[in-house]
Formats: structure tokens, C-alpha cells, sequence
């Protein structure tokens, strides 16, 4: 029988963070998921382990690839389930229930994202995200894809990842579902992973990369948008200052301003 989920775990050369992500995954009380690992031929003994509990997993591969986004979209056509989510080495789902718990919400819409915890050295905090998406939020943010179920059929309606990238597919690839191709999306305000900072994309090294490659997609697919995006974020920061000051809020519970 087809499965409903795919969880595919890419990894290389990071035999703690695989084991972490393997041993959380296996204690899942929902199992019915297919697993896949796609190892980029680490040679930290990754390789070896992975061949030690292939068990575990439906499908594994260990080989040479060009970078974390060949690595992903090799597992996307390994996939057989209606949704996929990318819980890479290191990354693990919130608690051991939260499969079982949420599963019944992962349907109808082509991506389905949950809230994120953030492990950042000693502190730990959730990640809230929105539940209506505009261009101007992925100018400044994107969607958390350790926590973002997407439906297999939406990478027919928009492209794989983009390969040449090293730091922002992940987010071209949310910003052109949404903005680009009208994909259906739907927000479950509660944490479903576990991601820590300290990865590629937070690498203070790898800003530059970062900033160029999203400035390469917004000034090049989406360069009519930016001509008003300045004006719309600053606006909005406005009015979020606004909302979260005390004496507005004030004079809102007063009756002196309505809400906005």
C-alpha cells in the first residue's frame, strides 16, 4: 500500500547529528511512513552505520552527489508517499508523539507547515509563522522545511530544487510555490521538529552566498514585485509597532482607537 508520508534524511559527514535524527525517528508512535536516507559517501563512518541499520530504512544510498539539494531531490524521486518532508541529519521531530498527533491534518493542501523549536547554544525558543503568506514575507522569511509536509504532486506543478544553489532552494522553492504557481498551503500553529542553528545557512562565512542568491531570484523572476516591496515592509513594521505598543493597546481597550 502506498504510505501517506515520506521522511527522507539527507547526510554527510555527520555521524552524531544521522544517529540523532535515525534513533528519534524510530521512536515515532506512528510509524506508518516510508524512511530514506541519501548519503552524499560520507567517510566519517555515516556510510558504515547506515549500512549496519539498513533495516530501518525503505530505501539508502550512499554516493558521491553535488551538494544538500541534488542530495534532496534525489530523494524526492526515490519518494513514493502523497507528502514529503526533509528531516536532514541532526534535525528530529518534537516529541515522540507528534506524527501520531498531527497526522490527521497533513491532507488536501499542497504544503502543510507546522512551527518550528530552535536550538540555537543554550537557548531554545519556537518559531511562529504565519498562517496567510505574501511576497513580502519571503523577501525577509521563508518556511521551515523541517516542518513543512509537501505534497509530492506540487514538485510536478513547480521545479526541484535548484542544484547550483548552496544555501537558498529550500526558499525558491517556497517562495515560487506560493507566489509563482498559487500552490494551497496550510498553517498548523504547533512545533512539529526540532532544528538546531549552526548549519550552512546560518554560517556568518556564507551570508554573502546567501544574500546573493536570493537577490538573483528577486531581482530576476520577481523584479516587478520589488518595485513596491520597500514601501509594504516598511508599512507593515509600522503597524506591528503600533499593535504591540502598550499605549495604543491601551487606547484600543479604552475605546479611544478601533483595532486595525
Amino acid at each position: 500500500m502506498k504510505p501517506k508520508f515520506s521522511i527522507i534524511t539527507v547526510n554527510y559527514n555527520n555521524l552524531d547529528g544521522l544517529k540523532k535524527t535515525v534513533d528519534n525517528i524510530k521512536k515515532q508512535t506512528f510509524q506508518g511512513f516510508e524512511y530514506i536516507v541519501i548519503d552524499g559517501h560520507s567517510t566519517d563512518g555515516s556510510a558504515n552505520y547506515i549500512k549496519e541499520n539498513k533495516g530501518l530504512f525503505d530505501f539508502w544510498v550512499s554516493e558521491p552527489d553535488e551538494g544538500v539539494y541534488h542530495a534532496m531531490n534525489k530523494g524526492i524521486k526515490h519518494a513514493s508517499g502523497d507528502y514529503l518532508l526533509f528531516l536532514n541529519s541532526g534535525d528530529h521531530f518534537y516529541n515522540s508523539k507528534v506524527l501520531e498527533n498531527n497526522k490527521e491534518h497533513i491532507k488536501d493542501s499542497d504544503l502543510v507547515y507546522f512551527n518550528l523549536q530552535v536550538v540555537e547554544g543554550n537557548k531554545t525558543f519556537t518559531k511562529t509563522y504565519p498562517d496567510t503568506l505574501s511576497f513580502s514575507y519571503f523577501v525577509e522569511d521563508t518556511l521551515p522545511h523541517p516542518a513543512t509536509f509537501i505534497k509530492k504532486e506540487a514538485f510536478l506543478k513547480t521545479n526541484l530544487y535548484k542544484e547550483d544553489f548552496k544555501i537558498v532552494s529550500d526558499w525558491k522553492f517556497f517562495i515560487d510555490a506560493i507566489c509563482k504557481y498559487n500552490l494551497s498551503y496550510k498553517h498548523i500553529a504547533k512545533p512539529l521538529s526540532t532544528f538546531y542553528i549552526g548549519g550552512l545557512s546560518s554560517n556568518p562565512k556564507n551570508q554573502i552566498i546567501k544574500f546573493n542568491e536570493k537577490e538573483a531570484v528577486l531581482h530576476g523572476d520577481y523584479l516587478t514585485y520589488m518595485h513596491d516591496v520597500d514601501a509594504i515592509i516598511t508599512n507593515r513594521k509600522i503597524l506591528d509597532n503600533l499593535r504591540s505598543s502598550k499605549t495604543i493597546s491601551l487606547l484600543i481597550k479604552l475605546g479611544v482607537l478601533n483595532k486595525f
